[in-house]
């Protein structure tokens, strides 16, 4: 919504997950680990915003890219004390991840979901979703119009990263262990990717129903783990030629929605 293409979504997913799992080791709940999780992420993302944001465009998604990818390295380089090494870097297993069923876990990740939601939907209709409407159109014209243009996009990018931490901290509660070639893998990137560009671009509901899709082929594919993401891919090439806008941009074009429409508005 701000016209910023983040990549660097695994920086703050494996921080988060190695933050609440270290905590676990030291005597922290998992609550609490996860409500950590969020913070270090949050202010990771404050950190490396000043270089960033010094990037336009296609650089500045290529910058953030990098950013996970060298972190990645940092903790394969990264021996832990008293942990248990996991696949092909240090790794650590959560403490009291068999307090959570898997029901529990299910529940949580539902409720932080939908408070997500909400967020986005009152930031949206706010003072700042207008001004990162502004700057989406042109950095320029908002700037001349006194918008905080700097200010607009690092609230933006704190907030995703800190909502990113949140949902990667849950993910390792039901993981039970953290590693860094999975923490800081470029597959949550093409996630992200995948569930937007299918569900549809500056739709609030497109990426809800692009990420069930995503998790529907997820497990409809599991069997052919070697191909998945080069199926995921045409499907996504094939959602870009037919539907450019998504599937829910496509379906606001039809006759069907737009009647719906006129019946629910009484317009």
């Amino acid at each position: 919504y701000s016209g910023l293409i983040s990549l660097c979504q695994p920086a703050f997913i494996g921080l988060a997950g190695y933050t609440l799992v270290l905590g676990t080791w030291v005597g922290l709940p998992i609550p609490l680990g996860i409500i950590a999780g969020a913070i270090v992420a949050a202010i990771f993302a404050l950190l490396i915003s000043y270089p960033v944001f010094r990037l336009r465009g296609i650089y500045f998604a290529i910058g953030t890219l990098v950013v996970p990818e060298a972190l990645k390295y940092v903790f394969l380089l990264w021996r832990p004390v008293g942990g248990t090494l996991l696949g092909g870097g240090a790794g650590y297993v959560l403490k009291g991840a068999g307090e959570f069923s898997t029901a529990d876990i299910y529940w949580l990740a539902l409720i932080i979901g939908l408070i997500s939601i909400f967020l986005m939907r009152f930031i949206l209709s706010s003072k700042m979703g207008l001004g990162l409407a502004a700057i989406r159109d042109s950095d320029t014209t908002a700037a001349s119009s006194g918008i905080n243009v700097f200010r607009l996009k690092l609230l933006s990018f704190i907030i995703g990263a800190a909502v990113t931490g949140i949902a990667g901290a849950v993910f390792y509660v039901a993981q039970g262990s953290i590693e860094p070639m999975s923490a800081f893998n470029i597959r949550w990137t093409m996630i992200c990717i995948l569930a937007t560009v299918i569900g549809g671009l500056r739709i609030e509901v497109g990426p809800i129903i692009g990420t069930i899709i995503v998790v529907f082929l997820h497990f409809a594919l599991a069997r052919y783990a070697g191909y998945s993401l080069i199926i995921q891919g045409i499907i996504l090439v094939g959602v870009m030629l037919v539907a450019p806008q998504g599937i829910m941009g496509y379906i606001r074009k039809t006759r069907p929605y737009r009647f719906l429409l006129q019946l629910a508005t009484g317009r």
